[in-house]
């Protein structure tokens, strides 16, 4: 019902910026929670911020402060600002879309993934 495809990784020296996109195709862009996550080589995948249909978001205390969230409904659209990025930010970025709290069950899509890279 959602296909999901990242853009906007790269290579960024520590203190510099990206923002990453995730545009969804399908029916259920409207309802879902988006959410960026990220996974590093040997690390489990952690979430990294999500943002509702109506806009509320929330942040894991590793990027609060540094990462924006955000949504373009019209667009199908959803956004990760990183700014004052560090080493320890480098990971495959990955946005998903749950619909669970609609279907009443466990229901994520995700994208395939874009590779983040902060140099020292």
């Amino acid at each position: 019902q959602v296909q999901l495809v990242e853009s906007g990784g790269g290579l960024v020296q520590a203190g510099g910026s990206l923002r990453v996109s995730c545009v969804a195709s399908g029916s259920d862009f409207g309802i879902a929670d988006m959410a960026w996550y990220r996974q590093a080589p040997g690390k489990q995948r952690e979430l990294v911020a999500i943002v509702t249909p109506g806009g509320t978001t929330n942040y894991a205390d590793s990027v609060k402060g540094r990462f924006t969230i955000s949504r373009d409904n019209a667009k199908n659209t959803v956004y990760l600002q990183m700014n004052s990025l560090k080493p320890e930010d480098t990971a495959v970025y990955y946005c998903s879309a749950d619909v669970s709290r609609w279907r009443g069950t466990p229901l994520v899509y995700w994208g395939r993934g874009t590779q983040v890279t902060v140099s020292s």
